[in-house]
């Protein structure tokens, strides 16, 4: 007879404090190794500390990191912030040139589906934003794909 693994979400609420997207990091993969879930931590790691990391730059409060299951082998990772603008790199591709903006099209291509709840007006009791991304075991790009290669071979610059 099959088991039903229950559905679990856990919540760390984290301080305005360059120390918190590691401590973040750490308690992910202590939550996946209790459920199970270790071969999900890889792209679970990138993805938080992506979102994370751009909590903690761009917003000057404390933030949380989510985490819940989404059925069979299935993760939503979720940062929330109460900043309620949500980030401009969320909907497109950064220009060729541009020397940031890339961390959240990374994490659109590494999730399977990625969205954003904006949770009121700033100064609200519940304001705020919620930018999740979710995947699966298999999913998404392959972490350990090699870099492209130019016509002769040789890695293009912008690999190295």
């Amino acid at each position: 007879m099959a088991t039903v693994s229950p559905s679990w979400a856990y919540t760390l609420h984290l301080p305005h404090d360059p120390r918190a997207p590691g401590i973040a990091r750490a308690t992910l993969r202590t939550v996946l190794a209790a459920h199970d879930l270790s071969p999900l931590t890889s792209t679970a790691e990138l993805l938080a500390s992506e979102l994370l990391t751009n909590a903690h730059l761009h917003t000057v409060g404390p933030y949380a990191l989510r985490l819940r299951a989404m059925g069979s082998g299935r993760l939503r990772v979720a940062v929330w912030d109460a900043d309620p603008r949500v980030p401009p790199g969320f909907g497109a591709v950064p220009p060729d040139d541009a020397e940031s903006g890339r961390g959240l099209h990374l994490v659109r291509a590494c999730a399977e589906a990625v969205g954003v709840s904006v949770l009121g007006e700033a100064g609200a009791s519940q304001s705020g934003k919620l930018l999740w991304a979710e995947f699966q075991e298999g999913g998404g790009l392959p972490l350990s794909a090699e870099p492209p290669q130019d016509a002769d071979g040789g890695r293009p610059e912008s690999a190295l």
